[in-house]
């Protein structure tokens, strides 16, 4: 029987309200899509890490079983799909699962058919393409959304880059990526040949690299999906990069801020025109789905620039899915749902989009992802427990009830804290110890960390308590695995 094509935001938020059909976020943690649950029925997170002691009533974290050490959050995902407790809990809930995830690969579609589960999202291998950064330039390309000065090219020394540079107008000073890799990892800056020496070996053998003009701008992200009906965009978010409080990695995301005047005006409308166009070129090349785009804005000219683009959903998916307008209408990521579930429906995108792009409609909340900054090997002795804190007026923070909920934030003198690294965890430089979710700005408007962030980023790391580890036992096993797990 032909199914009813649902025509407006209030069918489309009473189709999911009484979704029949069992789907889970499978991954390390449910923090991107925290809150989905309580928007779509039957929806579950199956996750490697315990967040929240056992205290999350729609996640299942199975008994940790002996595996191979992980090279990847894919890596987690297979082990857990495998899981007897997993399958077993999976026969329970009933027949023919969805999962999303934040990363998968081949052998996680081979698992997924092989227990009769559909992954509502693309192909890996198109994500896999998409995901590229060199790709991303090209793409850009076509949709006629600009990238920062650049050439793509294979580099074999630094004279060789030198020289190609100088052609090509780039400077003296540039900024080199792979085609691959998240937060700083494979983001080189580049202004002398001894920079480079200290580089080299994960540039040279590594194909094309992107090579860019080394300007001075700010970070912005913006989610979108692409559906059949058009491209539906949210707000345009501040980036929190690099700061030594958060994270030991240079050009390393840390956070977001969403706010209603992120930037100006006349930036904001561009962003959100080049993310449309973006997604209209991502349908033309056979995506559909959630995906998120880093812009660079530069801080002279005002240009906008395309940074790179994550096929997926991000860090940033909880700011953009929790944000005024998703409750307004529905969060982003339903429309992602929507466009998986075979379910017809139509939408008026300009409407939706001339909605979200309204100020009115965005309220202001900063996360920030903060990371054991130390160049240290110990274990935890101490780890606070996810939940709901104080910021006191003398700057002290304590801990003030268990909550799963981010909307439990009161003011901007709370904060969620969501625990990653748990008591008898190794704690190691790059580790992330948990994400901090509050009210609020927690930059300056010149885009540096303001007094109250640092003030709750100093106060939730002195909650951490550790151990050193004997000399034989601080061995390589226990440096960063770089991976994404958040």
């Amino acid at each position: 029987m032909a199914r009813k094509k649902l025509k407006n935001i209030s069918e489309i938020r009473r189709f999911f309200h009484r979704n029949e059909t069992p789907i889970y976020f499978v991954s390390a943690t449910n923090f991107n899509l925290l809150g989905l649950d309580e928007w779509c029925k039957n929806f579950k997170y199956i996750n490697y890490l315990d967040c929240y002691d056992g205290r999350h009533p729609n996640t299942l974290v199975p008994i940790e079983q002996p595996h191979a050490e992980f090279q990847s959050i894919e890596d987690i995902n297979n082990y857990m799909l495998q899981h007897k407790q997993v399958v077993d809990y999976l026969n329970s809930r009933g027949d023919n699962p969805k999962f999303v995830f934040l990363m998968f690969d081949e052998k996680t579609e081979e698992i997924a058919e092989e227990i009769g589960a559909e992954i509502w999202f693309p192909k890996a291998e198109l994500r896999s393409r998409m995901d590229n950064k060199i790709e991303t330039v090209r793409i850009g390309n076509k949709a006629g959304v600009p990238s920062v000065p650049n050439l793509l090219a294979e580099i074999t020394s630094y004279r060789q880059l030198k020289k190609m540079a100088a052609k090509a107008g780039l400077g003296s000073d540039w900024v080199l990526q792979s085609a691959f890799g998240d937060s700083g990892h494979t983001t080189f800056f580049i202004s002398s040949e001894e920079d480079f020496r200290r580089h080299e070996s994960e540039i040279i053998g590594e194909g094309e690299i992107k090579v860019m003009k080394c300007i001075k701008c700010r970070g912005s992200a913006i989610e979108a999906c692409a559906t059949k009906q058009g491209t539906i965009v949210g707000p345009l978010m501040t980036e929190l990069v690099g700061f030594k409080e958060l994270t030991p990695y240079r050009g390393g995301w840390c956070g977001n801020e969403i706010l209603a005047n992120s930037f100006p005006k006349k930036i904001r409308k561009k962003a959100r025109q080049y993310t449309f166009a973006f997604g209209e070129q991502l349908r033309k090349e056979g995506y559909r789905g959630y995906f998120e785009l880093d812009f660079l804005i530069e801080e002279k000219s005002g240009e906008i620039y395309l940074g790179e683009l994550n096929p997926r959903i991000t860090g940033a998916s909880s700011m953009t899915n929790h944000a005024a307008f998703a409750h307004a209408d529905a969060p982003l990521f339903i429309f992602h749902l929507l466009e998986f579930s075979g379910q017809p429906f139509s939408l008026d995108i300009k409407a939706l989009n001339r909605r979200w792009s309204d100020s009115a409609n965005i309220d202001s909340w900063s996360q920030m992802v903060i990371k054991h900054t130390d160049d240290t090997v110990d274990r935890l002795t101490e780890a606070p427990e996810t939940g709901i804190y104080r910021l006191s007026d003398t700057g002290e923070v304590e801990f003030d009830r268990f909550d799963y909920h981010r909307r439990a934030v009161e003011s901007e003198q709370e904060a969620f804290f969501l625990r990653i690294l748990k008591t008898g965890d190794y704690r190691y430089e790059g580790a992330d110890l948990g994400i901090l979710v509050t009210r609020g700005r927690s930059m300056t408007s010149r885009f540096n960390l303001n007094r109250r962030a640092k003030k709750w980023i100093d106060g939730i790391k002195s909650k951490f308590k550790a151990q050193p580890l004997p000399a034989a036992e601080a061995s390589p096993e226990f440096s960063d695995p770089a991976f994404k797990i958040l």
